[in-house]
Formats: C-alpha cells, sequence, structure tokens
C-alpha cells in the first residue's frame, strides 16, 4: 500500500482530501500522486452552447492552473514524496486511467458547486472497475489518524478483498476491532478475519452485536463512537453491476457519517 492517488479540484472537500492523502502517504512512507481534473460541464441551451462550453471550460482551466499553483507551492514543503498531472474529463474516466496503478484513491462524499457528479457514484465506479480501496472522507476532516480501526466484518467477498488490501494500513493501527453484527448475513466467522490479521502482525479484538431491530449503518456508527474509532474500513458491494450503485449501508454511510470509510469491493 504505497501508491496513493488523491483527485485534486478546486472544491470546499479539497482540503480533507489532501489532509487525509497526505497523511496516509506519510503514514504509510508512500507516493503520492495528484490526479487535477477539469470538469466538462454541459451548457445547457439552444443557441451558442459551443460558446458557452468554451467559456465555462476556460474558468475552469484558470481556476484550476491557480489551484496547482497554491498546492504545488504547498507540497513543495511536505515531507512527502509526490507528483502532479493534469487531466480534463469526466471525474470517474479520469480517475479510472490513473486508479489502475494505485493502492489506495481518497476521495470525498461530494461536490458542493456541483449537483453533478455524485461522488457516491464516482466512487462506485473507481471501486467496481479499478478494485482499488478507496478512502472516502468526511468534508469536515482536519486530520486522518491511523490510531484506531474498525473493520465492519460480513464475509463477504467484497469484505475479506477490503481487509487483505488494508493490512498494510491495520498493521500500523494501535487497535483493531473486528465488528459483527448478527442479523443473518454473516458469511465467514469474525474469528477468520482476527486469525487472517495476526498473521500480518494485527492483533485484532472481536466484538459481536446481537440486533436486528436497528439499521446496520446505525449500529456501525454508534459502535465507531464506543470505541473511539479514527477509521473504519468496510466492503462496499451494490445491488447489481449493470446499476453501479451501493447497497443502502454503504449509501448511507457514505451521506451521513463522520468517520473516514475506506472502502473496497
Amino acid at each position: 500500500m504505497k501508491n496513493i492517488l488523491l483527485l485534486v479540484h478546486d472544491d470546499e472537500g479539497q482540503e480533507a482530501r489532501l489532509q487525509a492523502a497526505l497523511d496516509l502517504t506519510r503514514a504509510l512512507g508512500g507516493h503520492l500522486r495528484c490526479v487535477d481534473v477539469t470538469p466538462l460541464i454541459v451548457v445547457a441551451g439552444d443557441m451558442y452552447v459551443g460558446i458557452g462550453q468554451g467559456a465555462v471550460l476556460v474558468d475552469e482551466r484558470e481556476s484550476e492552473a491557480r489551484n496547482k499553483e497554491r498546492l504545488t507551492a504547498r507540497l513543495a514543503k511536505e515531507d512527502v514524496p509526490w507528483d502532479w498531472i493534469d487531466v480534463t474529463g469526466e471525474f470517474a474516466s479520469c480517475l479510472l486511467k490513473e486508479a489502475s496503478l494505485a493502492d489506495v484513491v481518497v476521495l470525498n462524499r461530494q461536490l458542493d458547486q456541483f449537483p453533478l457528479p455524485d461522488m457516491r457514484m464516482v466512487t462506485s465506479q473507481v471501486l467496481m472497475h479499478a478494485r482499488v480501496p478507496v478512502l472516502a472522507v468526511p468534508q469536515t476532516l482536519e486530520r486522518f489518524n491511523i490510531g484506531r480501526a474498525v473493520l465492519a466484518w460480513d464475509g463477504r467477498q467484497s469484505c475479506i478483498a477490503t481487509m487483505r488490501a488494508s493490512a498494510p494500513l491495520l498493521a500500523l493501527a494501535d487497535e483493531v476491532e473486528v465488528l459483527t453484527i448478527h442479523d443473518g448475513s454473516i458469511e465467514a466467522a469474525p474469528a477468520d478475519s482476527a486469525r487472517y490479521l495476526s498473521r500480518h502482525g494485527v492483533d485484532a479484538t472481536i466484538r459481536s452485536i446481537n440486533d436486528r431491530l436497528h439499521p446496520i449503518e446505525v449500529i456501525i456508527e454508534e459502535e465507531c463512537a464506543r470505541f473511539r474509532a479514527d477509521y473504519l474500513v468496510m466492503g462496499a458491494y451494490g445491488r447489481g453491476r449493470l446499476m453501479e450503485t451501493f447497497g443502502g449501508v454503504t449509501k448511507r454511510l457514505l451521506t451521513r457519517s463522520k468517520y473516514p470509510l475506506l472502502l473496497g469491493h
């Protein structure tokens, strides 16, 4: 887990993404690649659409040029190796081109200036097609701490794949909890995950909760609060490949959770 890919774009979530990526790169002794995306924005209208789109694109490029100048000056003072590429296009497709050689992609949950794209959909597409874990951070994040992690365990293949991919990060944690919620969906025992992690130097504890009354995402959030978790690791799965949309639990956590989510597929 050495190659960290960061979405760069001048929006309100950029600072949270950048800080998380820097903290993650520093902790892992990795390399940070910044992908600065200038989106193509569709301008609706019957006349002069091409002119309007061109003007918007020029504005976006000028905004991103100023953003690049600010961030590269800041990155030059940071103690992590990094590089930078500029691309123009749709967020997900631009990220997918670079994500194949990344170990983790750092995104946030929304872009405030635009009704589109839905960053949950961008996350879904990166997970589905690049098969690379995504660290999705809330916009209020100030630092990404690695000390205390919760692994939401249901034994599904997406969960197993996420655990395997995140093992190098979990090995750096002070405490790791494997959380199992007994709602009839467990496909592999939590002891299996603890055994696997132990071989990677992770001494994980197991927490089992029997609760079929409350929404799973509520239970997870409450347990993260009780454990004082710094981040949550979980497998993301959708209702169907063609839909490329997350199941309810993952989608609601992406929308509402105050914790950074390390998601895999």
